[in-house]
């Protein structure tokens, strides 16, 4: 029996080495192409480590501000991933806390219900979506990512929900009985207890909207109003070639960092919010 667990703990840890190299060797080739100078990476082909570390390619980026103004697309991509994810996190625990803690006729229903429509791909959406956003007026604006997202907070809504039933109905009762409202009730008792999932809830609502492809390339034609996904295709077309290699890896590494340093300092919280029903427990 020991060794069959000492054998199954090995074999976790070489599928854990194993999917960890799948997703870190691109990575770093792209991180090290970054530096090589372009007559190495045409002449020399591939290499661990590059002959002349250069950071002529990080400058170029970093000086076109006409075609390819990356910082802007950062702050593009920063200012509508945030503010996405604050409405999120604001529609998420109020719409959690009435699933969880309020009753009302139909509730379980439409919870449900909510919940199977967020299965539908949202390319299925694309047509309706657009045509909304161009009759609002959003084409080209911020807007034009920050609503449309909110649709597909289902699955936000369902931990958020599961979350909250690990917490006690004795605290909203005692605190009813000293003349508490829901709305006390959410932001003093319920609010601070649910922390954890909120954070993590951010981290999935940021990302996604950080690396959304798809609907940025429809919705943003101008070159200085997109975020960096829909910049990086942009991106293709200038530096696409071998001539530009090291620039468009450069380019990408660049396109990665808020998100991996955002993960590497919340990565706590992940473990917070494993278990569901880790709220405080009667």
């Amino acid at each position: 029996m020991l060794k069959k667990i000492k054998l199954s703990k090995y074999l976790s840890y070489l599928f854990l080495i194993v999917v960890s190299a799948i997703w870190v060797i691109p990575v770093l080739f792209g991180i090290v192409t970054s530096f090589r100078s372009q007559t190495e990476v045409v002449n020399e082909g591939f290499r661990l480590l590059p002959v002349n570390w250069i950071v002529e390619n990080y400058v170029a980026i970093l000086e076109n501000t006409s075609s390819a103004p990356i910082l802007q697309w950062l702050w593009n991509s920063v200012f509508i991933a945030t503010l996405h994810t604050l409405l999120v996190v604001v529609v998420i625990s109020i719409t959690g806390y009435g699933y969880s803690r309020m009753k009302f006729k139909g509730r379980d229903f439409l919870f449900f219900t909510l919940l199977g429509i967020s299965f539908f791909p949202n390319v299925v959406n694309l047509i309706p979506s657009y045509k909304i956003i161009d009759i609002l007026g959003w084409v080209n604006t911020p807007w034009a990512m920050i609503v449309p997202g909110l649709a597909g907070m289902g699955g936000n809504i369902f931990l958020v929900r599961q979350f909250m039933k690990g917490i006690p109905m004795e605290l909203d009762e005692s605190a009813r009985v000293d003349g508490a409202s829901d709305f006390t009730i959410y932001s003093k008792i319920i609010l601070p207890l649910i922390r954890p999932v909120l954070i993590v809830c951010a981290l999935f609502s940021f990302t996604g909207s950080w690396n959304d492809f798809l609907w940025p390339v429809i919705v943003y034609t101008d070159v200085d109003k997109m975020p960096v996904t829909a910049g990086l295709l942009l991106l293709q077309d200038i530096y696409g070639n071998y001539r530009m290699i090291g620039q468009l890896m450069g380019s990408a590494i660049l396109a990665i960092i808020p998100t991996l340093l955002l993960f590497f300092f919340a990565q706590k919280y992940f473990v917070s919010a494993i278990n569901l029903n880790s709220g405080i427990k009667g």
